[in-house]
């Protein structure tokens, strides 16, 4: 599937504008807010709930944003402070989407690249989580079988340093909406799972896919 931020910008605003609705940013820049793509999905055999979107701060919402920076059409940026993903796009605009991220302790930082991706992702809890919990010892073999009370959501993004190691962290989806906007997960990066599903949609795994994380 060709990622959507390969279209010019002009053909990618319009035909987003028509999912979302006008609204204007703290700084006064104006964007396209998806509130409506928060709806009851079928995906996969799956039925992910609808999110109380009202509930959810609406700097959260996904939206199309102006977004200076240096780095290449096609880069995510983790804004940890601000609770932000930014999927930067041509022309000073990116893709934001509303995250939860690491509590204290769990925090991560530095640049990564997505080596792969998955629908509908087996979670396997890394040693350490299990040692802390010692009740997620039945999923460290075969790990917990995708479905909607799996912590990764419904895709998953595995992130590799440069040297192709795995980092063990991920972009991720989750049904816990009101996570978002807060510190609560063991490091991950979580999105609502309609945003998720947006994102995966949007890139192409490779080390061209680059993601930078910021404390």
């Amino acid at each position: 599937m060709t990622p959507r931020f390969s279209l010019t910008v002009a053909g990618l605003i319009a035909a987003l504008a028509l999912a979302g609705c006008t609204s204007s940013t703290g700084d006064g820049t104006s964007s396209q807010v998806f509130t409506s793509e928060y709806g009851s999905v079928t995906d996969a055999g799956y039925s992910i709930p609808a999110v109380p979107i009202s509930k959810v701060d609406k700097k959260f919402h996904r939206q199309i944003v102006s977004y200076s920076t240096k780095e290449k059409p096609g880069t995510i940026i983790v804004d940890t402070p601000n609770r932000y993903l930014y999927l930067v796009l041509p022309g000073r605009k990116a893709v934001r989407y509303g995250i939860g991220v690491g509590k204290a302790g769990f925090a991560w930082e530095g640049e990564a690249y997505i080596a792969w991706k998955q629908e509908w992702p087996t979670w396997t809890p890394p040693k350490e989580m299990i040692s802390r919990k010692p009740e997620l010892a039945k999923y460290g073999k075969d790990g917990m079988k995708p479905g909607l009370s799996n912590p990764l959501g419904a895709r998953a993004l595995y992130l590799f340093n440069e040297k192709g190691q795995d980092t063990l962290f991920r972009l991720h989806g989750t049904p816990e909406w009101n996570s978002i906007g807060t510190a609560a997960s063991s490091g991950c990066i979580r999105l609502m799972n309609q945003d998720i599903i947006d994102l995966y949609e949007r890139v192409r795994p490779g080390k061209s896919a680059r993601v930078i994380v910021k404390q």
